[in-house]
């Protein structure tokens, strides 16, 4: 399994993001339930947020982002993606 750290920022339009946000917590939390993110929400100015994956591989988050409503309804305006090696804390492998 892999971790991936995902930073979406969103569009300026906040009516769309307010419209759409409940379509995409519901998607996270159904993957909240299967274990695949960690933690997510938006940053404090809402204007973008943030979410831990751990998947498969690369292929895999790509296939869940595609799906997220925000992607669908064109609300993601960028994504930063960061494959994440845990060192340290409670998700952190024995070394």
């Amino acid at each position: 399994m892999a971790w991936f750290t995902v930073e979406t920022r969103y569009v300026a339009d906040r009516d769309r993001l307010l419209d759409v946000r409940p379509r995409h917590r519901d998607y996270l939390r159904d993957l909240v339930d299967q274990g695949k993110v960690l933690a997510g929400g938006p940053f404090a100015d809402d204007r973008a947020g943030f979410a831990v994956y751990q998947v498969v591989d690369v292929d895999e988050l790509n296939l869940l982002l595609a799906a997220d409503p925000y992607t669908t309804e064109e609300i993601a305006e960028e994504r930063i993606v960061h494959e994440w090696t845990i060192t340290l804390g409670p998700w952190a492998k024995p070394q």
